[in-house]
């Protein structure tokens, strides 16, 4: 496997500019056979020229040391092996740095350019030897000969370094290219599972809220009912023992009521949970189809729980006059106006709509008991509208007569409702000191 990320820029460990000691080791063996040669062939040479063998040798040595830096500045080597043509040393230097020129990332002109120079130097000098061993006699071929020899020992030396490089080093680049995307793409998935994760964490804390604010809308209004009677009973217990009875069984009928919500919500919640079910270990060379599934799964199964819901038999605008008969039944005097064609709705509209009503009037009972209320709906051409308004309690003191918690939740669902409806919500005090909840919704 390649190395990728942080993992590559650890494994630069060698010395100066080599990226690993192998790579030193491997420079500083071609280094010594390279001088090793020029010292060989500085012997000949200081013959030659007339010149003491040490100091041939000494010249050979320190030119090809030169190969030591072959990965640092290859164009330098190269000029050197070039230079040192005419005294037939460098061989190993030359084709060595030829191969290190062609495989650096460096413009393929000056790759041109030297290797052109190295290929006309080696072919003059080839000529001029061969032509010199002709004279004195040494090789016997005709003329054609001279030129074959410079062309072949020039392209011998000079093209099949040059080409090897040039393959090695496209190579090496596609290799990084391929490594850089390999890091890419596995940073773009990190960032698509953190993301799936916190739209996934997201819809968990909406389809919480949302059963929050189902429980309280079923709990708060039946109980409160059930404790407004209950309060009734205990008071006209002994005094109209008919009334009591009334009011006894309208408190059954609640119960009963509150508990057949609770039990349609519990089974839509454990239908959901047993169809969400996901292996939770996802390959990582699955993390994309992960990621996408993990950030709607979430919301597959809100969809899935509302749809199964709706199914369900739920609170619908027909049973609103129940609702206010239930709390007109309790005491509360109040008064129901419809205006406009009714006709029906998308059961999410129905629903937010008698729960806005229900809260209303909750809020009613807890804190204006004995109040007059008015609830009015209205059915437009494409939205649909209701207001639950109530008059100041009669007496300031009966408002928690019936010692109703409060939790203060109900107006925040209520607006939470209907604004994921793309509705209005609009509540306050009205001047003649009661209180007033409005709601338009979109009929679509």
């Amino acid at each position: 496997m390649t190395t990728t990320g942080e993992d590559h820029a650890r494994a630069l460990t060698g010395p100066w500019w080599w990226a690993r000691w192998r790579s030193a080791a491997l420079d500083g063996g071609l280094a010594l056979l390279s001088a090793a040669e020029c010292a060989a062939e500085g012997v000949p040479f200081a013959r030659e020229a007339g010149i003491p063998a040490s100091v041939g040798v000494v010249f050979g040595l320190i030119a090809g040391s030169v190969l030591l830096v072959r990965r640092k500045w290859p164009i330098a080597v190269v000029l050197v092996a070039i230079a040192v043509t005419p005294a037939e040393m460098g061989f190993l230097m030359g084709v060595v740095g030829l191969y290190t020129l062609a495989s650096c990332e460096l413009p393929r002109r000056v790759i041109g350019a030297l290797s052109g120079m190295s290929l006309l130097g080696t072919a003059v000098v080839t000529f001029v030897r061969v032509r010199q061993d002709m004279a004195r006699g040494d090789l016997t071929l005709g003329d054609w000969f001279l030129p074959f020899a410079a062309v072949t020992t020039s392209l011998g030396l000079t093209a099949p370094p040059v080409l090897l490089g040039l393959y090695v080093g496209a190579r090496r680049r596609l290799m990084e290219s391929l490594r850089e995307r390999a890091d890419s793409l596995e940073r773009e998935l990190q960032l698509l599972a953190e993301r799936a994760e916190e739209r996934a964490e997201w819809a968990r804390n909406e389809e919480r809220t949302r059963i929050a604010r189902e429980m309280h809308d079923v709990v708060a209004h039946r109980v409160s009912l059930m404790v407004v009677h209950a309060a009734a009973l205990q008071a006209v217990a002994r005094k109209d023992p008919e009334k009591a009875v009334r009011n006894a069984a309208l408190v059954g009928d609640m119960g009963r009521q509150a508990l057949t919500e609770l039990r349609e919500m519990l089974g839509v919640l454990r239908a959901g949970e047993g169809a969400v079910r996901r292996p939770s270990v996802v390959p990582l060379v699955a993390v994309g189809e992960a990621a996408e599934a993990a950030a709607s799964r979430a919301a597959q199964s809100r969809a899935a729980a509302e749809a199964e819901a709706g199914a369900a038999e739920g609170p619908c605008l027909s049973e609103l006059e129940e609702l206010v008969g239930q709390s007109a039944a309790a005491g509360m005097a109040v008064d129901l106006s419809v205006e406009g064609e009714a006709r029906s709705y998308p059961a999410e509209i129905e629903q937010t709509a008698y729960r806005v009503v229900q809260e209303a009037l909750t809020n009613v009972h807890k804190h204006a008991a004995g109040a007059k209320t008015y609830v009015r709906l209205a059915h437009r051409v494409s939205e649909i509208a209701m207001q639950v308004e109530n008059e100041p309690p009669p007496e300031p003191a009966s408002a928690s007569a019936a010692g109703l918690p409060s939790g203060g939740n109900g107006l925040v669902g209520m607006r939470e409702r209907v604004l994921a409806l793309g509705g209005v919500f609009v509540s306050g005090p009205t001047d003649a000191g009661g209180f007033r909840v409005s709601a338009v919704i979109p009929a679509v």
